[in-house]
C-alpha cells in the first residue's frame, strides 16, 4: 500500500485512503523494488547509500530478510559494550577486603621465640612475648617448645666433621688390623680323626684334628 501511494505521488494521481473506493491488494503491487538507505559509515555518513533487491511476492519471509539484514547492518556500526558483573565485582572486593583469608587475622613475623632475646624485659618471660601481641598462625611450630632449630654450625662444617670421623674410624681400625699380635697359643686339635666315630661316623661334622692347618 505505501509502495503505491509512493508510486502515485511520483506521477501526480496521489489520492488519501479515504477519497479511494477500493483498498489495494497485493496483487497490484510490484514484484520487486529497490530500497535506498542511508547506512552509518564512519567516513561518509549521510552519503553512501545501501540499495538491497527485496522482493514483495506476498510472502512474509521476504519482509523478515529485509528487517534482519537492516538489524545486521545497523548492529555492525553499533559500539561494543563492556560487560559488567555484580557478583565478579562483588567477589573481587571481598578478595581484597580479605588477601590472605584468614579472616584479616593479624600476620605477625613467623620468628620463633628461640632467637628472641631471653634476657629482654618480655611480660611473659617463658614464651617471651608481651601483653597484647598476637599469637602466630603456625605457633605450634615457631614457640619456645618446639624442636629448636641449630643453626650454630653451617652445613660444610657439619660435613667436615662428619668426614673427619669416618676417616679416623678407618684409620685405627687399619692400623689395628697391622700390628695386632698373634694368638699366644695353639689352637685346640681332637684325636681319632677330630673325634669322627664319636661325631656321628664318615660324612659327619668333625672337630679339628692334629696336624691340620686350616680348619
Amino acid at each position: 500500500m505505501l509502495v503505491r501511494a509512493a508510486k502515485q505521488r511520483q506521477s501526480g494521481l496521489w489520492m488519501p485512503e479515504a477519497a479511494s473506493s477500493t483498498k489495494p491488494a497485493w496483487d497490484d503491487l510490484p514484484t520487486s523494488i529497490s530500497i535506498s538507505l542511508s547506512t552509518p559509515s564512519p567516513s561518509c555518513l549521510p552519503t553512501c547509500p545501501l540499495v538491497l533487491p527485496v522482493d514483495l511476492g506476498g510472502t512474509m519471509l521476504s519482509r523478515r530478510l529485509v528487517t534482519g539484514r537492516l538489524a545486521q547492518t545497523a548492529s555492525s556500526y553499533a559500539h561494543p559494550r563492556a560487560t559488567f558483573s555484580q557478583f565478579r565485582a562483588l567477589r573481587a572486593q571481598a578478595e581484597d577486603d580479605d588477601p590472605h583469608l584468614n579472616g584479616n587475622y593479624p600476620n605477625p613475623p613467623a620468628v620463633k621465640r628461640q632467637f628472641r632475646d631471653p634476657n629482654a624485659d618480655w611480660w611473659d618471660k617463658q614464651e617471651r612475648r608481651n601483653f597484647g601481641e598476637p599469637v602466630h598462625e603456625d605457633n605450634d611450630i615457631l614457640g619456645v617448645f618446639s624442636p629448636e632449630q641449630y643453626t650454630h654450625v653451617t652445613s660444610n662444617k657439619a660435613l667436615l666433621s662428619i668426614g673427619t670421623f669416618v676417616v679416623g674410624f678407618l684409620g685405627l681400625c687399619g692400623l689395628v688390623s697391622s700390628y695386632y699380635p698373634d694368638k699366644p697359643s695353639s689352637p685346640r686339635t681332637f684325636p681319632n680323626n677330630g673325634l669322627e666315630k664319636e661325631l656321628g661316623g664318615p660324612g659327619a661334622v668333625r672337630a679339628r684334628k692334629a696336624g691340620e692347618e686350616t680348619w
